[in-house]
């Protein structure tokens, strides 16, 4: 178990301005070869990436008007990574998906085929560019002694994490939780036990990750928030000397993947741009963004510059535990499933 607490100065902000060229002077033809029509693109994220994508948009604008000449305009969307799935299959616009979990962009496929079954094979790592850890965010001083998972049980303790139904972050959260019980206590029966005295132990269950930040940071409840690595970074970076946070002694590789949305890119005319986004994601330049923003990089370069911030803990991945989201989502997640047994019956 290792408890960090840093004074983290404010990320550095980026701005960005579009300039326009007349050009009276040239004929059409040339206007048109000398500046391509500005394109949008919508990002459809889950709740923690905000920040960090304002900066990666920025950059890949600049990157794409240098390359190509051509303006481009990336809008965002955020929510819990299950809700953003299922807007996405109702008709939301997006051009690409960096949703939570490879079980929610697995969903874009098995309900309405807006993307291959094979989707996770077109980018590097699995189209994983980067990756993150589960910590728990304690109090200042941490006034409970969280220590560990198995303090999230104790009936002092009162705990914020998200509703795994709407959100991909508390997914990730619930199962760190469980492996670390199945390891502790030797069976998924004792697993299913412990959970549920956690679960017994949340007063609220917000739909997405960023909910349950605002909850424990902005409402002042629960003793300790479930959260995402670089949410708890963020979180000390605003709110430095009243919180805290705990690295478990064991938690969780969260590897959120990244994809286009196929049908919407070729209805819109986008492809090309929105998978050189996509791609832009594993450059230097957008691997050095992604660990301000305390994500954990996939490149050699970013990850020794970031080590300290990042340091290395006991993580398992969830094919090892679980036989991966398709497995996990249907025992855990589905309607009936575990978490429905859990937390019904509080």
């Amino acid at each position: 178990m290792t408890t960090r607490r840093h004074l983290i100065q404010a990320l550095p902000a980026v701005a960005f301005a579009a300039t326009l060229a007349t050009g009276l002077a040239l004929p059409a033809t040339a206007l048109a070869q000398a500046a391509p029509a500005p394109v949008t693109l919508l990002n459809v994220s889950y709740d923690p990436t905000r920040e960090l994508y304002v900066d990666i948009n920025a950059a890949f604008a600049k990157a794409w008007k240098a390359k190509t000449g051509q303006d481009v305009t990336i809008k965002q969307s955020h929510g819990g990574s299950g809700k953003q799935a299922r807007s996405i299959i109702d008709g939301l616009d997006a051009d690409v998906a960096t949703l939570a979990l490879a079980g929610d962009t697995d969903a874009l496929h098995t309900n309405g085929n807006w993307i291959p079954k094979d989707w996770q094979k077109r980018l590097p790592l699995n189209s994983t560019p980067y990756a993150s850890t589960i910590v728990l965010v304690t109090r200042a001083g941490n006034p409970k002694n969280i220590k560990d998972w198995d303090d999230l049980i104790r009936p002092d303790v009162k705990v914020i994490t998200p509703n795994p139904k709407t959100s991909g972050g508390a997914r990730w959260n619930y199962l760190a939780a469980w492996e670390f019980a199945k390891r502790k206590y030797g069976s998924d029966a004792k697993a299913q036990e412990f959970v549920g005295k956690l679960y017994n132990n949340v007063p609220v269950l917000d739909t997405g990750a960023r909910g349950s930040t605002i909850s424990f940071s902005q409402r002042n409840q629960g003793d300790v928030l479930i959260a995402w690595e670089n949410e708890a970074y963020l979180l000390e970076k605003e709110f430095g000397n009243k919180v805290d946070f705990v690295y478990p002694s064991l938690s969780i590789l969260a590897e959120p993947a990244v994809t286009i949305v196929d049908k919407n890119v070729d209805k819109k005319g986008t492809r090309a741009v929105a998978q050189a986004y996509l791609e832009f994601l594993y450059t230097e330049e957008a691997q050095d963004l992604i660990g301000k923003h305390f994500y954990r990089p996939t490149s050699t370069k970013a990850q020794a510059k970031y080590a300290k911030q990042l340091p290395k803990i006991n993580l398992f991945k969830i094919d090892d535990a679980f036989g991966g989201w398709t497995q996990a989502s249907k025992v855990h997640f589905a309607d009936g499933g575990t978490f429905d047994q859990i937390y019904t019956r509080k």
